[in-house]
């Protein structure tokens, strides 16, 4: 299907709905809904931003950036994610238990506002990949349109170009507990560290990264085309981890990979 008619589908799909609060990460994915819904929805429709420990720093300001471009209505609100011993345990569905608490909040949001519907950004492409929070949007009844509408990532990417987004080529970010392997605590230090540690990162001008929190070792991973300047700069990088308590550093010769964190 032409993206011309995927895009009208998104435009149906949005308008059934007559009123939505959007899950809005500041992503390309999300912000996509959201500018579809301001254009069908109006005021009917308002992007939530979710803060916690496990949201990665700047990101907050990025969807403020974007929803005021968009010109949404934007709420920021708090998720306790780490109050649940579910996630925090880190078994290999916890997105699901840190969906499960942002669609507890959302629902909140809509139902003190007396919208209709919970969207959010899931794409036609995330089903290929593990996804367990997509169980949590069908417990709530929440809607993907994306998905519904059959747009992939990349056509999404093109969408939002189309819509004149500044993030349309962000790489995305997803939260910072993804970087802590199945079965391994997540505790607000470890988050603490990895943030520092990819802010570290993107200071030396990385634009994709993650620290992959092993315990004692840290694996560093940027966009494979980085990866020889990482090299380069790792008599920069490997002190800077080590004094973020990581006795072992060691930088992914392969780069960063779509779906690494299912494998860490």
């Amino acid at each position: 299907m032409p993206l011309d008619e995927k895009k009208q589908r998104l435009m149906s799909i949005i308008l059934e709905c007559e009123s939505a609060v959007i899950a809005f990460s500041g992503g390309v994915d999300s912000s996509t809904v959201c500018a579809a819904a301001r254009d069908v929805l109006g005021d009917q429709a308002v992007a939530v931003t979710a803060v916690s420990p496990t949201y990665p720093p700047g990101e907050r300001e990025i969807a403020q950036a974007v929803a005021k471009r968009i010109g949404i209505n934007h709420l920021v609100i708090t998720t306790c994610e780490l109050h649940d011993p579910n996630f925090i345990a880190n078994p290999s569905e916890r997105c699901y238990y840190c969906k499960r608490e942002l669609l507890q909040k959302l629902d909140g949001v809509r139902r003190e506002l007396e919208f209709r519907c919970i969207l959010d950004g899931t794409n036609r492409d995330d089903y290929s990949d593990f996804r367990p929070g997509i169980r949590a949007l069908k417990e709530f009844g929440a809607r993907s349109p994306l998905a519904e509408a059959g747009l992939t990532k990349e056509e999404v990417r093109e969408l939002a170009a189309e819509y004149g987004l500044p993030n349309a080529n962000k790489p995305a970010n997803p939260c910072l507990a993804s970087r802590v392997p199945f079965g391994q605590k997540i505790t607000p230090e470890k988050l603490e560290r990895i943030a520092r540690g990819e802010e570290f990162l993107r200071s030396l001008g990385f634009r994709v990264v993650r620290v992959r929190d092993q315990g004692t070792r840290a694996k560093i991973e940027v966009g494979q085309e980085e990866v020889p300047r990482a090299r380069e700069l790792e008599g920069k990088i490997v002190p800077a981890l080590h004094r973020l308590g990581y006795p072992s550093v060691v930088i992914d010769p392969q780069g960063y990979r779509p779906g690494g964190a299912n494998f860490l």
